[in-house]
Formats: C-alpha cells, sequence, structure tokens
C-alpha cells in the first residue's frame, strides 16, 4: 500500500504548456538562419570560381557544339595550336590537331531575318481585309 500513495503522489506532475508564440519565433528564426546560409554559400562559390583573366591561361575553349544527349564536340586552343576533341560517356579523343596560327571565329550572321513590327503586320492586315 505505501507503494501505491508514492505512485499517486507522482502523479499529478506539472507538464509544460506549449506556447504557440514562441515556437514560431524560433521556427521564422530558424528558416532566416538557413536561408542566411544559403545565400552565404552562393556568394562564396560565386567568389571562388571568379575567374582573374584569361591572359594567363594555355587553353581556351572556342566552341562547344552537343552532337547528341551525352557527345560533344569541342574546338581548343593549346599553346597555339588549334584541336578538335571528341567528348562522350566512354571518354576523350582528339579527332584533328590544326596546323598553323588559330585563325579567329567569326560569329555568324542570323540565319532568319527579324520579324516585323507588331503595327507592321496590324497595317498588312487591315489593307487585305
Amino acid at each position: 500500500m505505501g507503494t501505491l500513495a508514492l505512485m499517486l503522489a507522482a502523479a499529478p506532475a506539472a507538464t509544460p504548456e506549449f506556447n504557440a508564440a514562441g515556437e514560431l519565433v524560433r521556427v521564422v528564426l530558424s528558416l532566416l538562419g538557413i536561408i542566411g546560409l544559403i545565400l552565404a554559400a552562393g556568394w562564396l562559390t560565386r567568389r571562388m570560381q571568379r575567374r582573374h583573366g584569361a591572359a594567363g591561361r594555355r587553353i581556351r575553349c572556342v566552341e562547344s557544339f552537343a552532337v547528341g544527349a551525352r557527345d560533344r564536340l569541342l574546338l581548343l586552343d593549346a599553346d597555339g595550336k588549334r584541336l578538335l576533341i571528341g567528348m562522350g560517356p566512354s571518354g576523350m579523343q582528339t579527332l584533328h590537331v590544326y596546323d598553323g596560327t588559330p585563325e579567329p571565329v567569326a560569329a555568324e550572321p542570323p540565319v532568319a531575318p527579324p520579324m516585323p513590327a507588331f503595327g507592321d503586320l496590324l497595317a498588312r492586315w487591315k489593307r487585305a481585309s
């Protein structure tokens, strides 16, 4: 009977109350902390990847062309030579080495002529009606 009285005396122990406002503040502060960490990590990776200019580089990618879903052609300048490299799941392979000095690659002109302005199209449509 002594153990029963001891159990009854210990039963009405105080349970902590739930503080909704305190929990909300804790969750919001945690969320702001996580967003701050994401922003800091993005800033740090951008700073680490920043290039200091291509003046000291000996290898430069002139152009890249996707041949398939996983296959690419790369045109590289390396120590005054131009290399055509094939790259795929099985690795990289030199396809051709161009002799002489590399020629500058000219930008291709646009294939399709630019579309006329909306006002011109509307004027043509009105004349046709």
